[in-house]
């Protein structure tokens, strides 16, 4: 079992700094260019959640030209409010600090865009407020943890006729928009889909502690929806607050296995459980393994999925498993290439080939003689990478897109809708461990 005791009382202030650097140095360094560029096009931004995740999305905003940072919102003023702040002034960004979202929205007259980075059960809040304060949104994903507050988001969205971007960064990465477009829309790499298995694991990780000077007041914690400091720092396990494993890193996930066979699943089931942490603090399931049945124009498909955090083996992807081949990618670029089902489909994807669809594999030294073990086994397939890279950061397209969306020069890649039915697929599977059966989804189901 993991003891937050030790962990919290072995922290003190310089420890903290040191932990958190790797989040703060890239703002600390960031290239000049993050400079205001007084442009016609430039819009002004606020920050709801100066904590990592929002730490994060500012980081991505600064390699991306034409964005002046007005004001930052965080009820953590000593460490995240005073840190995201401070940085955002440094590059010429002179902007309000709020310990209150609504005296942000209140004050800030002239904000063109919201990012909302704050816990999920904040995020129908944040994001109803700012579309009806006038504000298009990016909020992170989960949408939120409850669908009545997904709904009223995109309610919201659609009463308001503000833009809503749901940070579900997949549907921006060229990666994996060239891997849907061209491998598996187009050339039909793969034949008939079958079968997706994916993963995200991590290592075991003692709760998140904070210097004691910095601990905020236990009224203001309450009034923002938190019991004490532990539960603020360590709101993803909470029920309430957050989903667990399976909504904080699944849904990026699962919302791809929807879009890549373009379907919402028909039934789930779940096994999961708080297996290793103390149940008191980790109220979530630490472990989830999933079952998903899809109906596609192709036929079934049957998708597992598991998320751990006892264990960071082989980390996280998605593989989809098709008649004629399989294709596995990651939003980590070490992994994003399709192999061939035999020989006679590897000869006929020589086309893809020469059209830059794909790489050629690389050629392998032939070893001089070939054992086999067994009758049945079969040699390893050649490995036809993609040939997309990411150069980018892994949210700046999708923020990018976000903006080039309310500059009228795109479309959104994950509006309210789609981040709504992600979150309907992603919040039945911890129904379905709780319930130990399986649960059917109704088409009715997906739509507001």
């Amino acid at each position: 079992m993991m003891n937050k005791d030790k962990n919290e009382k072995g922290m003190n202030r310089r420890t903290f700094l040191r932990s958190t650097a790797a989040v703060g140095a890239s703002l600390v360094f960031a290239p000049k260019s993050f400079g205001v560029e007084g442009g016609t096009e430039d819009l002004n931004v606020a920050v709801i959640g100066g904590g990592a995740e929002g730490q994060v999305l500012v980081d991505a905003c600064m390699k991306i030209k034409g964005l002046r940072f007005k004001a930052v919102c965080d009820i953590w003023k000593d460490v995240n409010l005073r840190r995201v702040s401070r940085r955002l002034k440094a590059y010429k960004h002179i902007n309000n600090s709020y310990v209150d979202y609504k005296e942000l929205l209140a004050a800030e007259k002239d904000l063109d865009a919201v990012i909302v980075a704050t816990p999920d059960f904040w995020h129908a809040d944040h994001t109803v407020d700012s579309l009806k304060a006038g504000h298009h949104v990016y909020c992170e994903k989960e949408m939120s943890n409850t669908l009545e507050g997904a709904k009223r988001m995109v309610e919201a969205a659609k009463e308001t006729k503000k833009l809503l971007q749901i940070g579900h960064q997949r549907r921006s990465n060229p990666r994996y928009i060239h891997s849907y477009d061209k491998l598996v829309k187009d050339a039909k790499l793969l034949g008939r889909i079958t079968t997706v298995n994916g993963q995200w694991n991590r290592a075991a990780k003692p709760d998140l502690g904070w210097p004691k000077n910095t601990t905020i007041d236990q009224a203001t914690l309450e009034k923002y929806g938190f019991k004490n400091m532990h539960q603020f720092k360590n709101w993803r396990w909470y029920k309430g607050l957050g989903g667990g494993p399976i909504v904080d890193l699944g849904s990026h996930q699962i919302d791809i296995y929807s879009w890549f066979l373009g379907s919402n699943p028909v039934s789930v089931i779940a096994s999961g459980g708080t297996d290793y942490y103390e149940k008191a603090t980790h109220e979530w399931y630490d472990t989830v393994m999933a079952i998903f049945e899809y109906e596609t124009k192709a036929g079934k498909v049957r998708a597992a999925y598991q998320t751990i955090t006892t264990n960071s083996s082989q980390g996280y992807y998605e593989t989809f498993m098709g008649d004629e081949g399989t294709l596995q990618i990651s939003e980590a670029s070490a992994r994003g290439a399709v192999y061939p089902e035999s020989p006679a489909i590897s000869e006929k994807w020589d086309q893809w080939v020469k059209a830059g669809i794909i790489n050629e594999p690389k050629k392998k030294e032939e070893p001089k003689e070939v054992k086999v073990l067994d009758v049945r086994e079969t040699l390893a397939p050649p490995a036809y990478e993609i040939p997309v890279k990411m150069e980018k950061k892994y949210h700046q397209p999708h923020l990018e897109n976000f903006f080039d969306s309310i500059r009228g020069k795109a479309k959104l890649n994950c509006p309210a809708e789609v981040g709504y039915e992600t979150a309907v697929t992603v919040l039945k599977v911890n129904e379905a461990v709780e319930a130990a059966k399986r649960l059917e989804f109704k088409p009715e189901e997906f739509k507001i």
